[in-house]
């Protein structure tokens, strides 16, 4: 049986290869034009989203364990309590150096610091790497 089969699938093959489109591609240079060019060079540059600098995980003066994702533009980042997974806080600061806020918090740092200060309302408490 298998040797019935082996003769059966070239010519299968064959069969396949005599489907395809057999007329010659004709490729013009300088072909019609994108009806957006004119759309695409007016529009505004897109500004991307700044990516993950850092991921860091600080332990806080009442032993609970805070989760920031620092981003690259120096004014973002997330903040996840609880669990790495949790949905995170987003936090932005108004220029570089600026501390972070978002919700009911503010965060004092950035990614290479040892240790951040995070304020929810007026209670804060510091936070070690």
């Amino acid at each position: 049986m298998k040797l019935k089969t082996l003769r059966a699938a070239p010519l299968a093959a064959l069969f396949l290869l005599a489907a395809c489109d057999s007329h010659p591609t004709t490729i013009v240079a300088g072909g019609p034009s994108d009806p957006d060019a004119d759309k695409i060079k007016a529009a505004k540059p897109v500004k991307l989203p700044p990516a993950i600098l850092a991921n860091k995980s600080y332990r806080c003066k009442d032993n609970s364990l805070i989760y920031i994702d620092w981003f690259n533009d120096n004014q973002s980042a997330n903040l996840h309590l609880k669990e790495k997974t949790a949905m995170p806080v987003q936090l932005a600061a108004p220029s570089v150096g600026a501390p972070f806020v978002g919700g009911d918090y503010t965060l004092t740092g950035n990614a290479t610091s040892k240790s951040v200060n995070l304020k929810k309302g007026a209670a804060g408490q510091d936070c070690d790497a």
